[in-house]
């Protein structure tokens, strides 16, 4: 940590009311089953000069209001107040709390956002999301850094066991309309379970393989609108290209994943392996019909997969061809389209997707097929989450445990992506040189 940041208090937050005791034990849904066993960060930057509003400037009244609009939040909010039991499945909500640490540091915010430097960005964290467990069973901690220019930086780590984005941010904005003064907000419902019932998930050395220590490299990409443009066109303009208007969240998953088996052929010449590519969906959104799981709380989302070759995962004797630019594309809307209400029906059942990606996940284990981890936040309002201080000048996530991976963050201007990017150095180089042709 550097020398001029400062902690100076740790404090446990409780709910503002007790749990009842019919509320005490969450059970937990195959789908958290199958999430990491890591820590999600976040950070938000607030400019000194949008500290304005209904809360003062002073320090200690800005904790003071966090603190206490915190303690409401987590009423409604329960379970993240709570422990996991992992032998039984369910969450403890007894009501233990989250933690809610102060620093302060010398020097100026907007230093920090034009130049940021990863390793450092992880001081402004409440826990360090690399390392690859949740600690003490905490499941929400919170870091409020003040800087002496008045800038302010809140850094959180939430516990993905519980947690998809889509319920961290019903939180963070539950928490920050509490502190305006504001009593709704979207509530979330607790039944995630109900709809995808637990099941034997897995072995024990699946997320130890994925969340690998090996020395990787955490890359912050940025893809402004005219290069988000530049591979709109790239992408549509092959002969036989069957890609029309592509997102750009397309077209920047299908170039990591075209780079990471570029590197992977590289590195190895004689490779004829299969390169899949994992995306999570928000299942919310899909069902039919529409918005009956809009407020569910938890890990609602699936693992959708994408083939470079074929979809028999059975079948590693692929050519050492990488597919164009256009083909992964292709691959990866199909993939998306997949995830329809039917998909969602079956998989309420889980049983053949649970076999599926249980074999999937023996081949990658034996190293026969090669893999990459593709999320996206974009579309989410994390520009709008305002305290009472005004909206953030910026939010990112940061290094992060799981391996060959990449979170795509919209930019400020919400036309263009920030890729942060967890994979080897010769493909964090691959992807820079190609950025810059872009």
């Amino acid at each position: 940590m550097e020398a001029n940041m400062q902690i100076f208090s740790t404090e446990i937050i409780s709910p503002s009311s007790k749990t009842p005791d019919h509320l005490k034990k969450l059970q937990l849904s195959y789908l958290d089953q199958q999430a990491p066993p890591v820590y999600v960060p976040l950070i938000f930057f607030y400019q000194a000069d949008e500290l304005r509003g209904s809360i003062s400037t002073n320090h200690v009244e800005i904790s003071r209001q966090l603190k206490q609009s915190m303690s409401k939040a987590l009423t409604s909010f329960y379970p993240l107040a709570g422990r996991i039991d992992h032998d039984n499945f369910v969450v403890d909500c007894n009501d233990n709390g989250a933690t809610f640490i102060e620093a302060r540091v010398c020097g100026k915010l907007m230093d920090v956002v034009q130049e940021p430097d990863i390793e450092k960005l992880k001081e402004y964290l409440p826990v360090d999301p690399t390392g690859g467990n949740i600690g003490d069973g905490t499941l929400v901690l919170v870091q409020v850094t003040y800087f002496d220019c008045g800038g302010i930086v809140l850094g959180m780590c939430f516990s993905h066991m519980l947690a998809d984005f889509t319920s961290i941010m019903g939180f963070v904005n539950a928490w920050a309309a509490t502190t305006r003064g504001e009593s709704e907000f979207n509530q979330f419902t607790f039944d995630l379970a109900s709809h995808f019932p637990p099941r034997d998930f897995l072995g024990s050395d699946f997320w130890q393989f994925f969340t690998s220590n090996k020395k990787l490299v955490t890359k912050r990409l940025v893809f402004d609108k005219e290069k988000c443009a530049s591979l709109k066109r790239v992408a549509s303009s092959p002969s036989g290209s069957t890609v029309k208007d592509p997102t750009r969240v397309e077209v920047v998953s299908a170039l990591i994943w075209k780079n990471f088996i570029e590197v992977a052929k590289l590195n190895n010449l004689d490779a004829k392996k299969n390169f899949v590519a994992f995306n999570s969906v928000n299942l919310r959104p899909r069902t039919s019909p529409p918005h009956i799981m809009d407020n569910i709380f938890g890990n609602c989302f699936t693992t959708a997969i994408a083939f470079s070759g074929t979809t028999d995962v059975a079948k590693t004797d692929q050519s050492t061809r990488v597919e164009e630019f256009h083909d992964l594309i292709s691959k990866l809307r199909m993939t998306f389209k997949s995830i329809n209400d039917e998909y969602i029906k079956e998989a309420k059942n889980g049983g053949n997707y649970v076999k599926n990606l249980s074999s999937l996940v023996a081949l990658i284990l034996k190293g026969e097929v090669g893999w990459c981890s593709l999320t996206s936040w974009t579309r989410f309002p994390v520009y709008e989450v305002d305290y009472g201080w005004g909206t953030p000048i910026w939010f990112c996530t940061t290094a992060f445990a799981l391996r060959n991976s990449a979170i795509l963050v919209d930019n400020k201007c919400g036309d263009g992506i920030e890729a942060w990017v967890n994979m080897n150095q010769e493909c964090i180089e691959m992807l820079e040189t190609q950025i810059k042709l872009i």
